[in-house]
């Protein structure tokens, strides 16, 4: 008796790593118990999150940009849980509709609950890098603190699309293991959870940070996260484009490699970085059991 086949690809972007599950037609329900088997280091394929692949026509969440952005990334955090963006997942997103022959190099446009994103990929090569242009950053504001240990920091609310607490620390190893979330205070500032982002000067114009992201722990990356560092940063330097007129730009490191990122007038944020897609193959829909909903 034959067991129905699901194709997969894996790919990162600068180690934020991705199990793609194209489903053009919308047909593959993924419950959070199959987003989490899937993401097992262990005993699945491994990953920080799932980007399902489906024509926006084919979901009820992103029919409504279906004229804009023909194709919308589906992502789910490692625990399951949904996400509204995913920077560097965008990124690998694009990659596979390239490598797909869904897209060529170039401009393209892609949808995700937090609205459509604008992505370029480069033409020099496969392996070029892609650019995607993140949106509006938001910034709450209030007073918020983050805790590691007997030890906290004032943080800045950012929002990306998603929600982040960014802070500024001495040392990198101050952010602790970061197998748990670090305690954000107060509870009202992000009411459902934040990703919370370490960051230490490297040079002008140039940091380096951790991550916690919210529902999959430490990542070697976050493309949402490097962003909303960016405008953190560039406000405690002095720099707002939206006032000055001057486009900023930094170089951020993340422990999986570098990104860099622009914040224009109008507040829009652009991030460029490398999409590499590493492995491709199958699994038997019957080894995710009663997980695959």
């Amino acid at each position: 008796m034959s067991t129905a086949q699901i194709a997969f690809l894996k790919g990162h972007g600068t180690e934020n790593d991705f199990v793609i599950i194209p489903d053009h037609d919308g047909l593959v329900e993924l419950s959070p118990a199959a987003v989490a088997r899937l993401c097992d280091r262990r005993a699945g394929l491994g990953a920080d999150g799932v980007l399902r692949v489906v024509r926006s026509a084919a979901h009820p969440e992103a029919r409504a940009m279906a004229d804009e952005a023909e194709w919308f990334m589906d992502y789910r955090n490692s625990d399951g849980t949904v996400a509204e963006m995913c920077g560097n997942g965008v990124r690998v997103f694009a990659r596979y509709l390239q490598r797909a022959g869904l897209t060529g190099a170039g401009d393209l446009a892609v949808a995700t609950r937090a609205g459509v994103r604008r992505v370029h990929i480069a033409k020099e090569s496969a392996g070029g890098d892609v650019t995607v242009s993140m949106g509006k950053v938001l910034l709450p504001g209030g007073d918020v603190t983050v805790t590691v240990g007997d030890r906290s920091w004032p943080a800045h609310n950012v929002n990306m699309g998603n929600p982040h607490a960014v802070l500024f620390v001495d040392d990198l190893a101050d952010a602790g293991n970061l197998y748990t979330a670090p305690l954000v205070t107060p509870a009202a500032a992000y009411p459902e959870g934040t990703n919370v982002e370490f960051v230490v000067d490297r040079g002008p114009r140039h940091v380096a940070m951790r991550v916690h992201e919210r529902g999959s722990g430490e990542t070697r990356s976050c493309g949402t996260g490097a962003c909303a560092v960016m405008v953190a940063t560039a406000r405690r330097d002095g720099a707002d484009p939206a006032l000055t007129g001057v486009p900023v730009s930094y170089t951020v490191d993340v422990p999986g490699g570098r990104l860099v990122i622009g914040e224009s007038p109008d507040g829009s944020v652009e991030m460029t970085g490398p999409a590499v897609i590493v492995a491709e193959g199958a699994f038997d829909a019957s080894w995710l059991g009663t997980a695959l909903g």
